[in-house]
Formats: structure tokens, sequence, C-alpha cells
């Protein structure tokens, strides 16, 4: 996990974030950011660059290497740092509060706000950059891609989706938006994987995924990730949560992957609750039905 840097913000000054945005707008163009660069990126003067080095390097803001030439680049802490700062300036939040989910690919917070809220940072490209660049399409075509890039454009595409489906679909509000990470309402409830659901609630449980996958659709969006890992199960509800991999309905693939979303939770619930599903489910007129906004049950699927 990522170190919290929530607990050094309040030792930083202006100055040290003028640096961490002079190294960030260096790593556009390369992974290491010459130190002959940063006056210019920051602002600041050369002496001024070396004494807030060292008091970003002690902090694990930033890290140096010294082959070749001096260069610098952001820590995932650095970047962190720089997406609080905006969302503080901007009176987002107040306060910050206790994880609520570690995953390969994201890390979740509790914030405060006018109500507690939910802070994802995105993870992508930084434990797995090769695997996240070759599935990713909005990496595909640059030469240079850092983690810092490929984590911003899954944010940006994950706030897209929230920002097109909220209230129509059953997602986590959005809030705000900085570099990598995303402002949204937390979640009620827990992950379907993790629930364990009556025998009269199966059926019922699945057609509100599935309803709510047809909404998406008709909205304009294929989850193209779902699984009983992205789902929370509530009193109130379903809500259908982690977006980045979102792609709009007129994507080449899009139908291709509903019928892969389809299958994948289908099949869930068919392994974990074998007795309480339909027999014989016809996969292809379940996709044709919710692409059509015609979803009524899994159960007139059935053959």
């Amino acid at each position: 996990m990522v170190r919290n840097v929530a607990g050094v913000m309040a030792e930083l000054e202006s100055e040290d974030f003028y640096l961490l945005s002079g190294v960030e707008q260096g790593m556009r163009f390369s992974e290491w950011v010459n130190r002959d660069k940063l006056p210019k990126n920051s602002g600041m003067t050369p002496e001024e660059v070396d004494y807030r080095i060292d008091r970003c390097m002690t902090r694990d803001l930033i890290e140096r290497k010294t082959i070749q030439y001096e260069g610098y680049k952001l820590t995932v802490e650095g970047y962190d740092a720089l997406a609080l700062r905006t969302f503080a300036q901007r009176d987002t939040i107040q306060g910050f509060g206790a994880p609520l989910g570690v995953g390969k690919e994201s890390d979740v917070f509790e914030v405060q706000s006018f109500k507690p809220l939910a802070l994802k940072f995105h993870r992508e490209g930084y434990t797995n950059f090769r695997e996240v660049r070759r599935e990713r399409d909005y990496t595909s075509d640059n030469h240079h891609v850092s983690w810092l890039y490929t984590a911003r454009k899954a944010a940006e595409r994950e706030y897209d989706a929230l920002e097109t489906l909220f209230p129509k679909v059953s997602v986590p509000r959005p809030v705000d938006h900085n570099r990598h990470a995303i402002i949204m309402s937390k979640l009620d409830g827990v992950e379907l994987g993790k629930a364990r659901l009556d025998s009269e609630q199966v059926v019922g449980v699945l057609d509100l995924v599935l309803d709510e996958m047809a909404s998406a659709y008709e909205a304009g969006f294929v989850h193209a990730d779902m699984s009983e890992y992205n789902v929370a199960v509530s009193e109130k509800g379903i809500t259908i949560f982690d977006w980045p991999q979102a792609v709009p309905t007129d994507h080449d693939n899009a139908r291709e992957l509903l019928a892969r979303d389809v299958k994948n939770i289908v099949n869930y619930f068919g392994r974990k609750y074998p007795a309480e599903m339909p027999d014989d489910i016809d996969f292809e007129a379940l996709t044709d039905a919710i692409a059509r906004n015609e979803f009524e049950s899994v159960a007139q699927a059935s053959t």
C-alpha cells in the first residue's frame, strides 16, 4: 500500500508545491526531469529549488537519479499531495480519514466535506504498468507514457462515466476530480462477493444488477469490467462502482464487452447460488434484451 501522504500536508509550504508542479510538468516529456529544467518549470531560483528538493526528498515526495544526469520524478505520494492540495484549495474536502479499501489499481479513503465522502486515488500503471499500458486504449498510441498519465486518464474516464450515468444509474455520485483522484459519495453496503444472500433474494438482486447495466447501456456506457467485486449490495439496493475501463456504446467492441459483462455476473450467481438460479440461460438473448433496454428478468432468458 502506498503511504498515506495526508500526514505531511500540514508541513508543506507553497514553494514545495511549486517544485512538485515543476517536476510534474517535466514528466509530461520524460520519466526523469533534468535538474537544470526545474527553476524554469517551478518559477523559482536555482537556490530555492535546491532547498525545496531537500524538503521534498526528506518527505519522499520525489525521487532522484544521478546516472547520466541529475534527474527527478514524483513519487506516488508526491502526486497524491498535489491532488490533495487542489481539493483543499477548492474547499472540496476539509479533512482526511481512514482507508475504505485498498486494491491493485486504487486506494480509497474517507474524507470529510459537507458530509463524509470517498476519495479514490487511481494507481493504474504504478505496480503493473506494462500490463495496463497494453490493455487500456487511452495509452496504446502514446510513445512516452508515465504511470502518472495512465492513472490520470483512468480517473478522467471514470469521472466522465459517473457524471454521465448519475443519477440515471445506481453509481457513486461524482463530486470532484483532479489528476488521478476522484471525490465521490461513499458506498452503501458490502461487495456482492462478500455478501451472502438469502435464497429468495438471489434472482431479485441479479435482476437489479442487470437492470442497472441496461440503464447504463441506454445512457451510453458499458462497464467492461463487471464482477462481484464492483457491485455493492445494501438494504437500499445495489450500486455499481469502478468505471475506469468503461467504454461508450458506440465503441467497436461495446456489444462484445456487454456480453462479457453479462456472462461474468450471471456466472458468478450460478456458481455461488446454483440451486436458486434458472437453468440454461440464453446469454445472447439476455444481452440483446439489455442492449435494447427491454430487460425484465433473468428468468425470461432461461431456455
